[in-house]
C-alpha cells in the first residue's frame, strides 16, 4: 500500500492549500484522513472491513486518533488485535510497513486480547491507553470485547493503583513544571495540561470522580488548539510553547498577543491542576485507624478540624453566622500543611458571609497567621481561589489572577509571585518589628499591575483601600501604601545609583518620610521580592549593596548625621602608586566565596573603563558595580564582580591582560566579538535599549546621571565605556544592575572640554543606544 497520497494530503490540509481550517476542523479533518487510508491499508492487508464476516482480527485506534484529538505530527498509536490468527505477521506487515517508508510516526502492538489485558495489568500507561480504544478496521466485536474488558479491568483495579498513578503524576510535574507558572509550558506533560485531563477521564471511568465539568472541557479545547497551531506553525512535533512561537499561536487563535494567550493558558492549566489534586484526593481512601474504624476528627482551631489528611469544619460549626470561619480554615490548612476538603469549601462558597468593613482583630489576626504560614499558603490560597472564596477576601485579586509578567526575569505569573513573596517574607518577620504589615505589603506589593497605570502608585491606593477594609489604623494604612508605592526604592538606589553620596542617603530618608518602620519594613520587603522573583535575583551583592543604604540611612534618620566613605583605602592608594611608578595596568583581586573585588589602576593619561570592562568580560566575570576615582597621578577603578559561570580566573592572568590593554596590545573588541558568537544565548523577545537622564543624583557640578537599560550580552559594559570614551564623556562612577536578561547599568558622567548641554547629550546618548544595539 503506498501511502504517498497520504502525506501529500496531510501536507494540503496543514498548508491550507483549499482554506485554512481552524484547528478544531483541522483535527477532524486528519483523522478522518487517516481513518479512510488505514480502512483501505486494512482491506488491502486482506482485514475485512465490512463488518459482515467475522476475521478474528481488528484494527484499534488508542492515544489521540482514538480520542479523535489527532494533532499534527502526532504519532499513529495502533493496535492489531487477534484470535490467533495464522497469518498476522504478515497481516501486520502490510500494515506497519508502508507507514515506516513514509516515515509517519508509528506506536504498534499485535496482541491477542489475553494478552493485551495482561500488558495492562502490569502496566500503568497500557491500561489507561486501552480506555480510548475505537474500532478502525476489521472484526468490530473482537475490539468491543476488547475495550469492555479493558474498561472493567480498570473499574476493579484503579482504586489499587492509585498510589503508583499519583507518584508517576508528581514525578511527571516535576520533570516539566507547570502550565500555569511556566514562562514556556510543556502543554501535554505539565501540570495542567493534555496528560492530567486524560487521567481526570481515566479517574471518571472508575467511577472515582465526576466526568468533567465545563470549565474542564473548555481547557481541554484550549490546549488542544494551542498544541494544533504550536506544530501547524513549526511543522514539527513540539508541545513546549516558546515565547515567539506564542506570539504566531496567539494571532492564529485571535487571542491578543503572547500574554493574553499566557494569560489564558495559566487559567485553564490551574483549573485542570486543582481538578486533578481534587481527584486523586477523593479517590484515596482515608486511612482507617488499627482496629479499622474511621479516623478521628482533631481540633484544629474553632470550628475547624483535621479529619484524616484534610482540613474540614467541625460538627457544631455554623458557616452562616461565622464570617471569619474562612480564615480560621485557610489559616490552618496552610499551618498544618494538609488540604482543605473540597466538602468543606463548597460549604464555604455556599454559606460563609462576607466579612464586613472594618474586619475584627480575630480575622485579622487569622489573616496574618496565614500568610505568616510559609509553604503551605501556596495550596491554601490556589483552594480558596479556584472556589471564589479568596475573590471575597481581596476583590482587587482578579486583574492579576493568572497575568503573566512583561519582565523575563520573572518565574511566576503576577498572583502567584505574590503569594511566593508572602512565603518568603515569612522567614524574615523576626527581622523587623511590626511582621504583620511586612506579611499585608508582600501580599499586596504588585497589586497594582494589570491595568493601564504606574503599578506601584496605584498599588498604593489599591493596598490602602484594602488596609482600611481590614481595619488598620490610620497610620497602619498609610505604612502599607508607602511598603507598596515604594517598594523598588531600595533595590533601584543601591543597585543603580553611588549610595556614598550624601545626596542619594537623604534622597532616600526623605522618600520614606523619615520612618525607621518603613524603612526596615522596605528592605525586608526588597529582599522577599527578589526571592519570589527568580534563581539569581537576590545576590550577595544586592544583599550588601541594600544593607550599607539601609545602614546609611538609619545613621541619617537616628540623628548621627552623614559620613562619607574614604574615596580609597591605603591598598588602592599603594596599587595607583605602583602603576604610575612601572607606567602600566595593575590589578589586585580579592574574594568572598564567588564574589570578588578587582582593583584596577593606570597612570592618568591612561584609559581605565574601557580596558577594564573588556578584561573582565574576556574572564565571563560578570561587573555588578565599578567606582572610579583619581588619585596621586593616576586613576584606579573598584569593581566588585562574580563569574557567570565556573570558578574565578587566575588574578596572574588578569593582570598580564589588563597590563597589554592598557598598552593597547590585547585586541579586546576581536576576541570579546569571538567570545559573544561562541557563547552568547540569544533572547527570545529583544527589546530595544533606553536611555535616561537624571540631573539631580550625583554631587559633582557639572555631572550628570545616564541610565540604560538594556538587553545584557558579553562585553556590553565594554562597548559602552567605548562609546563614552569616544564622546570625551569623563565617568566618574557606575553601577551595573543584571535583571536576568536584561541590564540597567548607570553611569556619572560629565564632559571632559565644553559645556554639559543638550547637543552633548544627544551624541552621547546615540553613541549609548549604537554600542547596546
Amino acid at each position: 500500500m503506498v501511502v504517498g497520497g497520504l502525506v501529500e494530503a496531510a501536507n494540503r490540509l496543514l498548508e491550507g492549500r483549499h482554506g485554512r481550517l481552524g484547528a478544531t476542523a483541522l483535527r477532524a479533518a486528519l483523522v478522518d484522513l487517516y481513518e479512510f487510508w488505514l480502512n483501505k491499508a486494512a482491506a488491502a492487508a486482506g482485514i475485512d472491513i465490512t463488518g459482515t464476516a467475522s476475521c478474528d482480527v481488528a484494527l484499534v485506534a488508542v492515544g489521540g486518533l482514538g480520542r479523535r484529538e489527532l494533532v499534527p505530527f502526532s504519532d499513529l498509536d495502533l493496535v492489531l488485535v487477534h484470535n490467533g490468527n495464522p497469518d498476522i505477521g504478515e497481516i501486520a506487515d502490510a500494515l506497519w510497513y508502508p507507514l515506516w517508508d513514509a516515515r509517519v510516526g508509528l506506536d504498534h502492538s499485535v496482541r491477542t486480547p489475553g494478552e493485551a489485558l495482561k500488558v495492562a495489568s502490569e502496566d500503568l500507561r497500557t491500561a489507561m491507553g486501552l480506555l480510548d480504544a475505537r474500532h478502525l478496521a476489521g472484526d468490530a466485536e473482537l475490539t468491543e470485547r476488547l475495550a469492555s474488558a479493558a474498561r472493567d479491568h480498570w473499574r476493579r483495579t484503579a482504586r489499587k493503583r492509585l498510589p503508583e498513578l499519583a507518584e508517576a503524576t508528581r514525578t511527571r510535574w516535576r520533570r516539566s513544571g507547570e502550565i500555569a507558572q511556566s514562562a514556556e509550558p510543556d502543554l501535554k506533560y505539565g501540570r495542567g495540561g493534555l496528560r492530567d485531563l486524560g487521567l481526570l477521564d481515566a479517574l471518571a471511568v472508575a467511577q472515582l470522580t465526576d466526568r468533567p465539568n465545563e470549565e474542564l472541557r473548555a481547557a481541554r479545547e484550549l490546549l488542544l488548539d494551542v498544541r494544533t497551531e504550536l506544530r501547524r506553525e513549526l511543522r514539527r512535533d513540539r508541545d513546549v510553547l516558546g515565547a515567539g512561537d506564542a506570539e504566531l499561536v496567539a494571532a492564529e487563535l485571535e487571542l491578543g498577543d503572547r500574554f493574553s494567550l499566557a494569560r489564558r493558558l495559566s487559567g485553564a492549566g490551574r483549573a485542570v491542576g486543582y481538578a486533578v489534586d481534587v481527584a486523586l484526593r477523593a479517590a484515596t481512601e482515608p486511612p482507617r485507624t488499627r482496629f479499622g474504624r474511621r479516623p478521628s476528627r482533631t481540633p484544629l482551631d474553632d470550628g475547624v478540624v483535621l479529619h484524616g489528611n484534610e482540613v474540614a469544619l467541625a460538627r457544631d460549626a455554623v458557616p452562616a453566622r461565622d464570617a471569619g470561619l474562612l480564615l480560621r480554615v485557610a489559616a490552618a490548612s496552610a499551618r498544618t500543611g494538609k488540604p482543605i476538603a473540597h466538602g468543606t469549601l463548597r460549604t464555604l462558597a455556599d454559606s460563609a458571609p462576607e466579612l464586613r468593613a472594618p474586619w475584627p482583630e480575630p480575622a485579622r489576626q487569622a489573616l496574618t497567621e496565614l500568610l505568616g504560614a510559609g509553604e503551605g499558603l501556596v495550596d491554601a490560597v490556589e483552594a480558596l481561589d479556584r472556589t471564589g472564596l479568596w475573590a471575597r477576601l481581596f476583590p482587587e485579586w482578579g486583574a492579576v489572577r493568572d497575568l503573566p509578567p512583561r519582565e523575563p526575569v520573572h518565574a511566576w505569573t503576577v498572583d502567584r509571585h505574590l503569594v511566593q513573596a508572602c512565603v518568603e517574607a515569612a522567614r524574615l518577620t523576626t527581622t523587623v518589628s511590626r511582621p504583620d504589615l511586612l506579611l499585608l505589603g508582600a501580599l499586596l506589593h504588585d497589586i497594582g499591575k494589570g491595568r493601564d497605570a504606574d503599578h506601584s502608585e496605584l498599588g498604593a491606593k489599591l493596598a490602602a483601600q484594602v488596609a482600611v477594609r481590614i481595619g488598620l489604623s490610620d497610620e497602619d494604612v498609610a505604612t502599607v501604601a508607602g511598603m507598596v508605592r515604594h517598594h523598588l526604592l531600595l533595590p533601584h538606589t543601591a543597585t543603580r545609583r553611588d549610595i556614598s553620596e550624601q545626596e542619594t542617603v537623604e534622597r532616600v530618608a526623605k522618600t520614606v518620610d523619615g520612618s525607621p518602620l518603613l524603612l526596615d519594613l522596605l528592605r525586608a520587603l526588597a529582599q522577599a521580592d527578589s526571592l519570589a522573583t527568580g534563581p539569581g535575583v537576590w545576590t550577595e551583592w544586592k544583599a550588601g549593596l541594600i544593607s550599607e543604604l539601609v545602614s546609611r540611612c538609619r545613621h541619617l534618620l537616628h540623628g548621627k548625621g552623614f559620613s562619607a566613605p574614604e574615596p580609597i583605602d591605603d591598598t588602592q592608594r599603594a596599587l595607583v602608586a605602583e602603576a604610575v611608578r612601572t607606567t602600566r595596568g595593575e590589578v589586585r583581586v580579592t574574594a568572598a566565596g564567588k564574589l570578588a573585588t578587582v582593583v584596577l589602576a593606570v597612570p592618568a593619561n591612561a584609559e581605565l573603563l574601557t580596558p577594564a570592562a573588556g578584561v573582565l568580560a574576556l574572564n565571563s566575570l560578570e561587573v555588578h558595580t565599578a567606582m572610579l576615582h583619581s588619585h596621586g597621578g593616576g586613576r584606579v577603578g573598584v569593581f566588585t564582580a562574580s563569574p557567570r559561570f565556573g570558578t574565578l580566573p587566575d588574578a596572574g592572568l588578569l593582570r598580564e591582560q589588563f597590563a597589554r590593554a592598557v598598552a593597547g596590545g590585547l585586541p579586546l573588541s576581536q576576541k570579546l566579538a569571538e567570545k559573544e558568537k561562541a557563547y552568547d544565548t540569544p533572547v527570545p523577545v529583544p527589546a530595544s535599549p533606553k536611555v535616561l537622564w537624571f540631573d539631580d543624583e550625583t554631587a559633582a557640578p557639572g555631572s550628570v546621571v545616564l541610565e540604560l537599560r538594556a538587553v545584557d550580552r558579553i562585553g556590553l559594559l565594554y562597548r559602552v565605556a567605548g562609546a563614552l570614551r569616544r564622546c570625551d564623556a569623563e565617568v566618574r562612577w557606575a553601577k551595573v544592575s543584571t535583571l536576568g536578561a536584561r541590564v540597567v547599568d548607570s553611569f556619572a558622567v560629565s564632559p571632559r572640554q565644553g559645556a554639559l548641554d543638550p547637543a552633548w547629550r544627544r551624541r552621547v546618548e546615540q553613541a549609548v543606544l549604537a554600542a547596546a544595539t
